[in-house]
């Protein structure tokens, strides 16, 4: 790949991430009221997208071989604890990968 390749496709990359961005403050601009569907897709979409974001992190734990899956478990038990405690999205994630790559490396390893 050339240098105007690799730039057309830098700029296409930026000017796509700029549209998405976008495109909601275009269709639903302040002052207007939002459709209810769009309400209820801001209330439950977050939950399912974390929901599905621990199954997929969990989905090839092998329960039967190994540490038994403790290090998963009990990294997403103190991502979660952690959460419930401070409300900080980044510092909950931080302590459990932390915590999964300790238990991962020093202590089943």
């Amino acid at each position: 790949m050339n240098g105007e390749q690799q730039a057309v496709i830098i700029v296409l990359a930026v000017a796509a991430t700029l549209l998405t961005r976008a495109i909601p403050f275009i269709i639903f601009p302040e002052g207007k009221e939002r459709p209810q569907t769009v309400l209820y897709l801001g209330r439950v979409l977050p939950a399912a997208v974390f929901g599905f974001l621990v199954v997929f992190c969990l989905k090839d734990t092998d329960f039967t071989a190994g540490a038994y899956g403790v290090p998963e478990m009990l990294s997403a038990a103190v991502t979660a604890a952690v959460h419930v405690l401070l409300r900080n999205m980044m510092v909950s994630i931080a302590s459990g990968s932390l915590l999964y790559i300790v238990l991962v490396n020093f202590v089943t390893g």
